[in-house]
């Protein structure tokens, strides 16, 4: 049975615990961020991998540049890799035993840096292996997340990778203050293999998972399909409304696949049914998330409020966690209250404001001289966390989820992901050679980013908040429909969004539809394009459509 509702739609326990669950995915990917910029302050961890001059005095060790980048950066290159490689895999396997596999070579990374003794390019290749599971991971969860979620929740329900993502990074600094006491090789070596509990959680909580109900029919399983569905909605699979989500699913993978008898990387560079609008948007937006300027912080921030002047960077970072964790939260509710464009537009802004703050406040004085100065830039890398967790963390993964269509979305979330980690790799390691050069100039370039990025959402990005994942496929490809016009868009067979829900409502409910635009049995919608229009198009019955979930 049902455990709550939503605008009159059941929602099932199962979509909550699928949320969670997957979204270890994104805990293992905080973890591995947040420890690191701790290790590489602990004593053994330099004694054995640093530059020493006195090889019985950590305060003698420094890591170079062009060291300490690599040990960071290699993750992002494997990420980088597994996001266009985990792809082809989670078509092939389905999305929950991808995952399986893909949480194999991130513990087998995590070995491998364990295995170090003093061999730097170790800890390098074992961040590099478990960099390959995590990006597979990156490209999988949230598509997985937002193909199975009731549309009610399935903001929410996709942000909670990234609230995991925060959970993993807070988490990775509590443990490193912990483990920063202990003697020896146990100061790091514990951090890194308690990051070993993380997977396991993730592979046996997904086995009691269901699976995509897209990727189910994609491949023929209907009846699993229908299963997977009651259990997200937590109703019968014999229900109305399951008959008719199935129904919907089914039309739309048939339409794309007369379209096309296979799917390539190619096809998702097509100008048709703006295939290719949608890919170059996805990869944007994945590098301006990079861009905004927030992994400066969690990469660096122990080093970062050490040149600030703060003896205890270790306290420093927890807080900015804690900022960053806590906030995430807000940003579950604001992505589902007020879509996805105005909270990415306002938290551009929002951004840059306090990027603009701790960059002035830096280069005009030293913060190492001046208390307040430092003080300051503290209180406004929080603020800008906060403007951060809230709008471009969580909203960028859910526009990942559910803006691509189902015959290309494995691929074309693949590539937006790549994206983001090779962004997240040339931040990684160009970042001590360009703070050692501009000093806190460097918060300059990630506010001009944050503004471009604002506009890039204003022009581009269409809103696609209460929408089932083949609406947001016919909105895109509605000539009529520009992106600051978006939010106004309703689905053929609906007067606007606000009836979408009510219709949903009644539907649910058992009782006439009563929209007059509905009084057509059927309202069937064609591109208008003509590369388009010689290819068959589904007939959307509307009176079915408000019974499912649009």
């Amino acid at each position: 049975m049902p455990l709550f509702h939503i605008n009159g739609m059941p929602i099932g326990g199962a979509s909550i615990l699928l949320a969670i669950v997957a979204s270890m995915g994104g805990f293992i990917f905080g973890y591995d961020t947040g420890q690191i910029s701790d290790i590489l302050l602990m004593q053994d961890f330099k004694l054995r991998f640093a530059h020493c001059s006195d090889i019985n005095d950590p305060n003698t060790c420094d890591f170079s540049t062009v060291r300490s980048g690599l040990i960071v950066a290699l993750l992002s290159i494997g990420t980088l890799a597994g996001a266009l490689c985990g792809a082809p895999f989670a078509d092939r396997l389905g999305r929950r035993i991808a995952m399986i596999c893909y949480c194999t070579i991130f513990v087998v990374g995590i070995i491998v840096q364990m295995a170090s003794t003093h061999v730097w390019q170790q800890i390098a290749v074992g961040r590099l292996i478990s960099g390959i599971g995590v990006g597979s991971l990156s490209a999988t969860v949230p598509m997985y997340q937002a193909e199975t979620a009731p549309p009610q929740i399935r903001g929410a329900m996709t942000a909670t990778y990234q609230l995991f993502i925060t959970f993993g990074i807070l988490t990775a600094y509590c443990i490193a203050i912990g483990t920063r006491e202990i003697d020896g090789p146990g100061q790091w070596r514990t951090l890194i293999g308690i990051g070993l509990i993380w997977p396991a959680v993730l592979c046996a909580g997904i086995l009691f998972m269901p699976e995509s109900p897209r990727w189910l029919v994609a491949h023929g399983k209907i009846e699993e399909a229908r299963i997977a569905v009651s259990r997200t909605f937590g109703v019968e699979k014999e229900s109305r409304i399951v008959q008719l989500e199935v129904e919907d699913i089914s039309t739309q993978v048939e339409h794309e696949r007369r379209q096309a008898s296979g799917t390539g990387w190619v096809d998702c560079f097509k100008v048709e049914n703006k295939v290719l609008y949608r890919t170059l948007l996805g990869m944007a937006l994945q590098s301006l998330q990079q861009l905004t300027g927030a992994n400066y912080f969690f990469y660096y921030g122990a080093t970062i409020f050490q040149s600030v002047g703060i003896q205890d960077s270790y306290i420093t970072q927890i807080i900015l966690g804690a900022v960053n964790f806590g906030c995430t939260f807000g940003g579950l509710y604001v992505m589902e209250k007020f879509g996805r464009r105005w909270p990415l537009m306002l938290g551009g802004i929002w951004q840059s404001i306090w990027l603009f703050v701790f960059a002035a406040a830096g280069t005009a004085k030293d913060p190492t001289n001046n208390q307040d100065i430092g003080k300051l830039m503290i209180v406004s890398a929080c603020l800008f966390i906060l403007g951060f967790s809230t709008t471009w963390a969580p909203g960028i993964w859910i526009i990942i989820g559910e803006t691509f269509p189902t015959r290309t979305r494995a691929k074309q979330a693949a590539l937006a992901t790549a994206s983001n980690w090779l962004w997240n790799f040339l931040i990684a390691f160009f970042t001590p050679f360009i703070t050692s050069a501009i000093k806190f100039r460097y918060g300059f370039v990630f506010a001009a980013c944050n503004l471009a990025a604002a506009f890039v959402v204003f022009f581009f990005l269409y809103e696609s908040s209460d929408l089932s994942l083949e609406s947001v496929d016919v909105m895109y490809n509605d000539p009529k429909c520009k992106p600051w016009t978006s939010s106004r868009w309703a689905p053929p067979g609906y007067t606007s969004r606000y009836d979408l829900v009510q219709q949903t409502q009644n539907a649910q409910a058992h009782k006439p539809l009563a929209s007059g635009a509905l009084e057509e049995e059927r309202a069937e919608y064609v591109p208008r394009n003509a590369d388009v229009e010689s290819a068959p198009t589904p007939a959307y019955d509307t009176k079915e459509k408000a019974s499912t979930t649009a």
